[in-house]
């Protein structure tokens, strides 16, 4: 069986913050919301190695911040950006 892909995750968080006014969520809600946008699989549900306290999934959508350095990441492609305990849209620049 497969897993979600941190990409893929960060694809919902991003549309999720596209339906929101602030364009800001914090992890919580993120945790709340994501599963009520895609079937997870058995291996998504499966408890972290790493995180013992939490399942696969819910790890990936805190690592979006965690490789916001690495290519390919949604927060150094500039499609989000680390908020205080979340995730939001960047800011839009104002028209000149």
């Amino acid at each position: 069986m497969t897993t979600i892909t941190e990409a893929e995750i960060a694809d919902i968080v991003i549309a999720y913050l596209n339906d929101k006014t602030t364009r800001e969520a914090t992890y919580t809600e993120l945790v709340k919301e994501i599963p009520s946008r895609v079937q997870l699989s058995e291996d998504d549900l499966r408890r972290s190695p790493t995180r013992p306290n939490e399942a696969i999934w819910k790890q990936k959508v805190r690592n979006i911040t965690s490789h916001k350095d690495s290519p390919g990441n949604a927060i150094y492609e500039g499609r989000l950006i680390a908020t205080p305990g979340g995730l939001g849209l960047p800011h839009k620049s104002a028209a000149a």
